[in-house]
C-alpha cells in the first residue's frame, strides 16, 4: 500500500472522496475495496507492507472498525461510530467521527434551501446556528440504525429535535409509521437508491405517510436526486442531498489528517464544482432541432463523453431506427429508449442527446432529472431536418403541439436552437456553469 490517505470500504466503484480530496491538495488519496473476511488483515497491517497514515470509513465498516481503534475521540465514543481514522506517533489508531459536523453543514444548506435563501455561504459558515434553529423543537425521523444515523441522531438530539425516531430496517412496516405521522423531518441513512441501483425500486418510506414534513434529507450524494427526493419535490417538500455533507466531514478529516484548517469558502466551492461536474447536460426537443450537433461540440468543449440515445439503441438492437419502427411500431422504439436513458442518465458528467419523444413517456423525467441538467432546445418548425426521422414524415405542426407543453414542463433550461451551433453551445454550457 503506497497510498498512505484513503477510503476504507466494501464497494467504493461510487467514491467521489478521491476527487475531493484532491481539492484539498497535498496527498495522494486512494481507495481500499476490502471484503469483510479482509478486515482484520486490513486494519492490522503494520509498515511497510499496509502501512496507512489517514483513513476516511464507509459503508459497512463504520462500526466494525471501533475494535481495531486503540483511542477514541469524545465524538466517536457518544456517537458509536468511526469515520476517520489516523495513526499516532505511537503506531496505534485513533479513531474519530466527522459524519456529525458533515451533517451540520448539510442542515445548514438545508434551512438556507427551506428558507428560500440563495445565500448559503452565510448559512453555512454561522457556526451550524441556522442548522440548529431549523432543527430545534421538530420531530424527525431517521431511516437506517448504523453508520451514518449514528452520527445524525447525536446532532439531531443535540440541536433540540422533540424527538428522534430511528426506524430500522425491520421496522420499516406501515403500522409502526403510522405512528410517527407527526413528523417534521425525515432523513434517510439506508443505501437505497443509492448508484448504481438507482431507480424506483423499493423506496426507503412513502412520504404520504407524514403530512407534516418540511425537509427531506437523503444523505445519498450519488445520483444529485434520489428517487425519494424527487418523490419529495413532487410533493412541494424542499430536499437535499448528501454532497455537502460529503464535503464537510472530508473537510473535517483532512484537518485531522495534515493539520491544516479548512476555510468555509472552500468547502461551498467544492461542493459547487462537484455538482458541475457530475451532472449530465441533456439535450431534449424536436426531431432534427439540431441536438445531436449542438451535443457534440459541448461535449468537445468540456471534455465530457457524449452519448446519442438513438445510436445506443441502434447498437443494442442491432437495427435502424426507421427498422425498429417497422417491426415494433413506437410503443416498441419506446421502451428500447427507457432502457437507454436508464442505463445513462445515472452516470456522471455526461452529454446526452436524447430521441425527440423520450418526454412523452412519464416515467422517463426521472431517469433525465436524477443527475442531469434538461436543456430544451427550441427551433422553428420549419427548419427541422426530416431525413430518416420516421415520425417527422407527418404533420409536424399537430407533433409540435402535443409536445411542446412537455419539452418545457421537463426542461430546467430553453434555448433557441435556430442561431449558430457554436454560438448555442457556449451559450447552454454558460447556463450550465452559471
Amino acid at each position: 500500500m503506497n497510498n498512505k490517505f484513503g477510503l476504507l470500504g466494501q464497494k467504493l466503484s461510487h467514491s467521489f472522496s478521491p476527487a475531493i480530496h484532491a481539492e484539498f491538495g497535498g496527498y495522494d488519496y486512494a481507495l481500499f475495496e476490502v471484503e469483510p473476511e479482509n478486515l482484520a488483515e486490513f486494519m492490522n497491517s503494520s509498515p511497510p507492507e499496509g502501512y496507512f497514515h489517514g483513513i476516511n470509513v464507509t459503508i459497512p465498516y463504520k462500526q466494525a472498525v471501533m475494535q481495531f481503534c486503540t483511542k477514541l475521540s469524545p465524538a466517536a465514543k457518544a456517537i458509536g461510530s468511526v469515520n476517520t481514522i489516523v495513526r499516532t506517533p505511537d503506531g496505534g489508531l485513533l479513531g474519530d467521527n466527522t459524519d456529525a459536523a458533515g451533517f451540520c453543514k448539510m442542515l445548514s444548506a438545508c434551512a438556507a434551501k427551506v428558507a428560500g435563501s440563495s445565500n448559503l455561504h452565510s448559512q453555512v459558515s454561522q457556526k451550524h446556528e441556522a442548522g440548529r434553529m431549523f432543527v430545534r423543537g421538530k420531530k424527525a425521523i431517521v431511516f437506517g440504525s448504523h453508520g451514518s444515523s449514528l452520527s445524525i441522531c447525536y446532532v439531531l438530539r443535540n440541536f433540540g429535535a422533540s424527538e428522534v425516531v430511528v426506524v430500522a430496517i425491520e421496522d420499516n412496516n406501515q403500522e409502526f409509521l403510522r405512528n410517527h405521522k407527526d413528523a417534521e423531518i425525515l432523513v434517510n441513512c439506508t443505501p437505497v437508491g443509492m448508484y448504481p441501483h438507482t431507480g424506483p425500486g423499493e423506496p426507503p418510506i412513502k412520504l404520504e405517510l407524514f403530512p407534516n414534513l418540511t425537509a427531506v434529507l437523503d444523505i445519498v450524494y450519488n445520483p444529485a436526486r434520489t428517487w425519494l427526493m424527487m418523490d419529495a419535490e413532487e410533493r412541494g417538500i424542499p430536499a437535499i442531498g448528501g454532497l455537502t455533507m460529503l464535503v464537510g466531514q472530508a473537510a473535517v478529516s483532512s484537518e485531522i489528517f495534515t493539520g491544516r484548517e479548512v476555510e468555509e469558502n472552500k468547502i461551498l466551492s467544492i461542493v459547487k464544482k462537484l455538482s458541475l461536474n457530475t451532472q449530465n447536460i441533456i439535450l431534449i426537443g424536436m426531431p432534427g432541432s439540431g441536438k445531436t450537433t449542438h451535443s457534440r461540440i459541448i461535449a468537445e468543449k468540456l471534455g465530457r463523453k457524449f452519448i446519442d440515445t438513438d445510436e445506443e439503441i441502434e447498437s443494442a438492437t442491432g437495427c435502424t431506427i426507421p427498422e425498429i419502427f417497422a417491426k415494433e411500431g413506437e410503443s416498441g422504439f419506446r421502451k428500447h429508449e427507457t432502457e437507454i436513458l436508464k442505463k445513462f442518465c445515472k452516470e456522471s458528467g455526461l452529454v446526452i442527446a436524447t430521441g425527440g419523444g423520450c418526454i412523452t413517456r412519464e416515467e422517463n423525467y426521472r431517469h433525465l432529472h436524477q443527475n442531469g441538467v434538461i436543456i430544451f432546445t427550441e427551433r422553428n418548425i420549419n427548419n427541422l431536418a426530416r431525413e430518416g426521422r420516421p415520425l417527422s414524415q407527418g404533420d409536424l405542426h399537430a407533433m409540435y403541439k402535443v409536445r411542446l407543453p412537455l419539452y418545457r414542463r421537463f426542461a430546467d433550461i430553453i434555448v433557441n436552437a435556430d442561431e449558430n451551433p457554436q454560438t448555442l453551445a457556449d451559450r447552454i454550457i454558460s447556463a450550465v456553469i452559471s
